[in-house]
């Protein structure tokens, strides 16, 4: 958030110092500000691909676990071993991909930091 934050107000503050020359054209004040909005958008497509890829492994481990689930099912395991073993599997996930976490956060800082300058 602090990183987004950074980004954001040096967007506003360039933005602004593309509105002092009176003598420049309305084209160009545009063509300035979509300038200065790029590292604001660039640090926000960052963020989502992060989050979007980090859903999309924790979706596939528990679509896993659910398949798992349905071939137990099948060679005829009783229902509560299944729903216990399917449990078991999704926790895994979770936990699994909790614990990266901190990794993607701090490459995300590190990629918001680059963004920055």
């Amino acid at each position: 958030r602090e990183n987004i934050w950074k980004i954001q107000g040096l967007m506003f503050r360039c933005s602004a110092g593309c509105c002092e020359d009176s003598q420049v054209s309305m084209q160009q004040v545009h063509q300035c500000i979509e300038h200065c909005h790029a590292p604001l958008a660039q640090a926000q497509a960052l963020v989502t691909s992060e989050l979007e890829k980090f859903q999309d492994h924790l979706a596939g481990c528990t679509i896993h676990c659910n398949n798992k689930a349905k071939d137990s099912i099948d060679a005829g395991s009783k229902e509560l071993q299944v729903k216990r073993q399917l449990e078991s599997c999704v926790t895994t996930c979770v936990d699994d991909h909790m614990n990266l976490i901190p990794t993607m956060t701090k490459k995300m800082k590190e990629s918001l930091s680059s963004t920055e300058k």
